[in-house]
Order: structure tokens, then sequence, then C-alpha cells
């Protein structure tokens, strides 16, 4: 058991309609992703906020927030990319006794369903995958990031290489009249051999 994990309790609302909370921070969730141990660890410490509500028989609504704060890498450069998020937070809750661990299921309505069987409910691996789903696919460090180069991998954010430029090779290509065909720059532009080709009139 993680002694830092976040959790709340609802054996009160097990026994009795109501409401519990529970909020705080966490530097690192672990959890499991197809039964092998992960762990998600933030830039700084991600704050939480978690009200759950008894609704009828053995379900409940969750309702909260959290605030983490990801690294990840610019899809051109590799330079890391700190990506705050805020998540707002409202899933459906069901218990069954004999669940080890929580887990997250399609409800017949098409909705994500938080499946529980422990009262001192784990929210690790809920959190964590909020938190994945909520997180962008790609992301830049700077909107006119200029890449690596595809040859030699220098960032050309620093400074131009001899293989390729700052701009996409065929926008480079067109602005430098100077490069003769057959140069490194020619042969690595995809429309160089076009050029040349004559199209009917119509």
């Amino acid at each position: 058991m993680n002694d830092d994990a976040p959790r709340i309790h609802l054996g009160s609302l097990l026994r009795a309609p109501g409401d519990v909370s529970a909020s705080g921070e966490v530097q690192e969730l672990h959890y499991e992703q197809a039964g092998t141990p992960q762990v998600l660890r933030f830039a700084e410490p991600a704050a939480y906020g978690i009200d759950i509500n008894s609704l009828e028989g053995n379900e409940f609504w969750l309702q909260g927030y959290f605030e983490p704060v990801l690294t990840q890498e610019c899809s051109r450069c590799l330079k890391p990319v700190t990506v705050p998020l805020e998540l707002t937070l409202g899933t459906l809750m069901q218990y069954r006794p004999a669940v080890p661990e929580s887990f997250l299921e399609e409800a017949e309505t098409g909705e994500e369903l938080l499946v529980f069987g422990n009262p001192d409910l784990d929210l690790s691996n809920y959190l964590a995958e909020m938190t994945l789903l909520g997180s962008p696919l790609t992301v830049l460090h700077d909107p006119h990031c200029k890449g690596l180069c595809q040859v030699c991998g220098h960032d050309l954010n620093e400074s131009p290489c001899e293989h390729s430029a700052a701009v996409p090779i065929e926008d480079e290509y067109a602005s430098q009249p100077g490069i003769q065909e057959g140069s490194q720059h020619a042969r690595q532009n995809p429309f160089a051999a076009l050029s040349g080709l004559k199209l009917p009139e119509d």
C-alpha cells in the first residue's frame, strides 16, 4: 500500500446516504496499466479535491478537480515542456464488495463507471487515467519551434545546419533559388523531381 496515495474513505456512505470529501496534493501516482505497475510523476505537487455523494442503491457520484503539471517532450525538438492541466472530474461510481482493486468500465449508458470494492478507496488509478485521457497527444515548447534536422539531428532552433533548413524543406528550396538541382537540399526536397515536369495545357 502506498501511504502517499490520494485516498477517500467511503465507509459512512455505505452505511447511510450522505457525502464525503477529500483533498490534498500528490507528487506522483502509482497505478497499474494492463497489469503492469506504472508511476506518473508531476513537475510539481498536484492539487486535488474530491466530493462523493450517495445516489440510489450501491451507486455514487464523484465530482471534483485535479490540477497536475506534466512534463512532456516537444514533438519537434524533444525539449521538455511543462504542461499544466485543469481537470474537472465527474464520474458515476458503483460499489461491488468482491472487487479487490478499483477500475473504470463503460456503463450501459456509455458513460465511464468507476467500480470499487474497498471502502478505503485509493484514487491513484482513477486520477492517473483521467490525467492520461486529458493530456495532449503532442505539445510544442514554442509555436515557432524549428525542430531537428532529419539527417543529423541538429537542433535548428540553435542554428541552421548544412542538411536542413529551419522551415519545411520544400519552402526552403523555393526561397533559395541559388540551390542547384542535385545538391543535398535538392535531393531532400520531395518535389524536386517534379520541377521539370510539363503538364498538358487545357
